[in-house]
């Protein structure tokens, strides 16, 4: 009996004790799961929402003690700092000089008294480098700065500094007449977003082995220009020549990608200085749609693009007369410096002959958006302003083909030329080594011989079919036809008539000798065909990048400038490379 009542006993406190052990088990489960989400919560949060939860006697004091100290040593700062400024962009605005002036000097410059400040206004960023294997970076916010770990071997840190100064700084300038004027540059406000790397971190004090500091974003940028005794106003152009050439010089000397490494301890650094990373091809194809700004006429439309907005490194179309939807199949080449962080910007302008050009409208793209080695081709919208994302109007496209190629990964990249050259543009090839691409003492990569292609060949594009035409005859239908047209070349081809309909069907193929591949464009028309004469009933316009990469493809393109339709058809390439030295 015994026996029974101790199996019974033992059971019982058996089952009490796994009861209670799985009871506490879920209860740790929980416990872990409600602190993995209020941690998950934290990485989530905004500079807003650190407010709601810190009172406001915490937040940020750490911004207050920075500021404090900042003012206490600032006319040390000043001190150590405005010779070093002065000498370091004296040569950077006599780059910039405008053509009306014969020397721009400082013969004075000092930063004043009031110290800038730094605010919480800006979502700061800290990235600590490091601490997590490559990929997805990952971030937290504490106290109103972002933390990312990128797996680097560095910490970036990036603040917004505000400053209302009143520093001293007067600019002897000399005209072409031969006329000294000494201008007072006053009036100085500037907010922007600093960018400093500490790198490479080491186990010395003061753990990090340099410091790069960089303008990342310039948020505003005033100031007025006085001469001293006179008025600038008297000589015109001057004010705005010499307004354009400071902000030049900003641009050049501080304004990221570019960077100011600063040794703290002794080392090699120059693996932090800016360096070229590739080339960016920008083929700027056609814009449709833009607004007319002419009260007579149509708007004269031309482009410029930029990578860093510099009057050397900005690039310039021409001008088409008349006309909403240019066609320009121009190229241009850009030097890229830091890939993750730059975009390619594009403005569209209308020329105004002798007065100054009225913006249409401006796009972008990220050149982080682009996979090396690929020819992307986008249709952007224009926009007023890209800093304003409000920006709901229609101010029309402008369609570009962009292929970035990094330096020293040619070998990986697909040629569509042939194996013997490595493709860094549609349009030249750039050779390593005794092939004419010397590697200069900092890794820089110069061009000393280019090789222009010349890719020639023929155009094979069978016109299969038509669908949704739009109704142009008064029985509501059409008798359409194509009209196929090389825009350098002039050579023309057409399809035969089908009566009756808004959904022809040709098969038609024919045969283009193109001597320039990269240049040329195929313009395809499509044709109602009357007794007496012709309708437009829209186009399409394509560049041969596509057919010359792939060799063959069919695909339906929409038409331009018409209500409805679109357009089937087939194109190849037969390809003959003819190389020629430039």
């Amino acid at each position: 009996m015994s026996f029974f009542v101790g199996l019974i006993v033992g059971l019982a406190v058996g089952l009490a004790l796994i009861v209670g052990f799985v009871k506490s088990e879920n209860a740790r489960s929980k416990l872990r799961s409600e602190l993995a989400t209020t941690i998950a919560a934290f990485a989530r949060m905004t500079v807003e929402d650190s407010r709601k939860i810190l009172p406001a006697e915490y937040y940020p004091s750490w911004l207050d003690w920075l500021n404090q100290h900042l003012t206490k040593i600032w006319p040390y700062v000043d001190q150590a700092a405005s010779g070093l400024i002065k000498t370091s962009v004296e040569p950077v605005l006599e780059q910039y000089r405008p053509i009306i002036l014969s020397s721009l000097k400082f013969s004075k410059f000092t930063l004043g008294t009031v110290a800038p400040q730094f605010t919480d206004d800006f979502t700061g960023s800290l990235v600590l480098a490091g601490t997590v294997p490559t990929g997805n970076p990952k971030s937290m916010l504490f106290l109103g700065v972002s933390i990312i770990e990128d797996g680097g071997s560095g910490i970036t840190m990036e603040l917004e500094m505000n400053w209302d100064g009143n520093p001293s700084i007067i600019l002897d300038i000399k005209t072409r007449l031969g006329v000294s004027l000494p201008v007072q540059v006053k009036d100085i406000g500037f907010t922007g977003v600093f960018r400093l790397i500490f790198k490479p971190l080491v186990a010395e004090f003061p753990c990090f082995g340099a410091v790069c500091y960089s303008l990342r974003q310039k948020k505003k940028m005033d100031f007025t220009l006085k001469v001293i005794g006179g008025d600038i106003s008297a000589i015109p152009g001057l004010d705005d020549a010499i307004q354009e050439t400071i902000r030049n010089a900003v641009e050049d000397s501080i304004t990221w990608p570019v960077r100011k490494v600063v040794p703290i301890l002794p080392g090699d650094y120059s693996d932090l200085e800016l360096k070229p990373e590739g080339i960016l091809e920008v083929k700027l194809v056609q814009a449709k749609a833009l607004t007319n700004k002419d009260l007579i006429g149509k708007s004269d439309p031309f482009a410029k693009l930029y990578i860093r907005p510099l009057p050397d490194r900005t690039k310039t179309s021409k001008i088409i007369n008349n006309d909403l939807n240019p066609i320009w199949n121009e190229h241009f080449e850009f030097v890229v410096e830091d890939a993750s962080t730059q975009h390619v910007v594009v403005k569209v302008y209308d020329d105004e002959g002798l007065q100054a050009a009225e913006l249409l409208g401006c796009a972008q793209v990220n050149i982080s958006e682009l996979e090396p080695g690929k020819v992307k081709d986008v249709w952007l919208n224009l926009v007023k302003d890209l800093e304003v994302q409000r920006d709901n109007k229609n101010r029309g496209q402008v369609h570009l083909e962009l292929l970035y190629c990094p330096f020293g990964v040619e070998n990986a990249l697909a040629n569509p030329f042939g194996s013997d050259y490595s493709m860094t543009s549609l349009e030249k090839v750039l050779k390593s080594g005794a092939n004419g691409m010397e590697i200069n003492g900092n890794g820089n990569g110069v061009a000393q011989k280019r090789r222009e292609v010349i890719v020639r060949g023929v155009l094979s594009v069978t016109v299969i079919s038509a669908e949704d035409l739009p109704v142009v005859d008064l029985m509501g239908k059409a008798d359409p036809f194509v009209t196929l047209t090389m825009k350098k070349s002039g050579m023309r081809n057409k399809t035969r008539v089908v009566n009756n309909s808004l959904n022809p069907v040709w098969n038609q193929p024919f045969d283009f000798v193109v001597e320039d591949g990269l240049h040329d464009m195929l313009i395809v028309e499509v044709w109602d065909h009357d007794t007496f004469g012709k309708d437009y009933m829209g186009r399409c316009i394509l560049t041969l990048t596509r057919v010359i990469l792939e060799g063959e493809y069919k695909d339906c393109f929409q038409l331009d400038e018409a209500k409805s339709g679109r357009l089937n058809l087939h194109l190849k390439w037969s390809p003959q490379h003819i190389y020629r030295d430039s």
